[in-house]
Parts: C-alpha cells; structure tokens; sequence
C-alpha cells in the first residue's frame, strides 16, 4: 500500500523560511516523478514544482525541490515567505507522467494528507 506523510508545516512571518517533509512507503522511491502542490482556502489546488525521476533537486523561484532515495524522501525548502503563499501543501507521486513545467493534479496518482503553511503578514 502506497502511503505519503507529509511534515514540517508551520506559522510562520512573513520574509521566513521553512523546510517540509514527505516520506513515501510502498513504491520504488527511484522510479517516478514526484511533485508539491498547494491549496490556499477557496482555490483549486495548484502545482508549486516537481521532479523527474532521474532528478535530485530543482529551483523553482522561492521554492527548491530536493530528494534523498536512502531515506526514501522529498523536500520542499521555501524562502521569503510571502502571506500568499499560505495553503496547504501536500505531496504528490506520478507513476507514469513526466515531470513538466505546468503540473496537472489529474496526472498525480498518490497524494499526502496535506501539511499546513500560514504565513503571516
């Protein structure tokens, strides 16, 4: 059974930064694209960034995406918080989409639970 736990949600001021978690069990951590997404209240939820499968880590603007396979693992660090940037944020696994500049939820097959980041201004 494929589970995803996310971590590291947190209230922080504006200007901040913050690392979150999302440790994967039951799939081959080497082998997929992974993703962040984030769903601010009344909003679709909408990508932030992803990774190829042969990828390790990736800057997106504010946002950098890394992994470590031993711990079976991905990241999002997140700098100069912004009160924009509050929603909630999960992880995301594609068995068979690649990674792309604009992230569709439909090509996502697992998901987290989602993890809480409040910005403050």
């Amino acid at each position: 059974q494929v589970q995803l736990v996310e971590s590291g949600g947190d209230t922080v001021p504006a200007g901040g930064s913050l690392r979150l978690s999302c440790k994967i069990y039951g799939l081959s951590f080497e082998e997929h694209t992974f993703a962040w997404f984030r769903q601010a209240p009344g909003k679709e939820r909408e990508g932030v960034v992803c990774l190829g499968y042969r990828a390790w880590k990736t800057t997106k603007g504010r946002f950098t995406m890394s992994r470590n396979n031993d711990k079976d693992t991905m990241y999002l660090a997140m700098d100069s918080l912004k009160p924009e940037d509050t929603a909630l944020y999960y992880c995301a696994v594609s068995e068979t989409s690649p990674c792309t500049e604009d992230l569709v939820v439909s090509d996502y097959d697992y998901w987290g639970q989602g993890t809480q980041v409040t910005v403050g201004s």
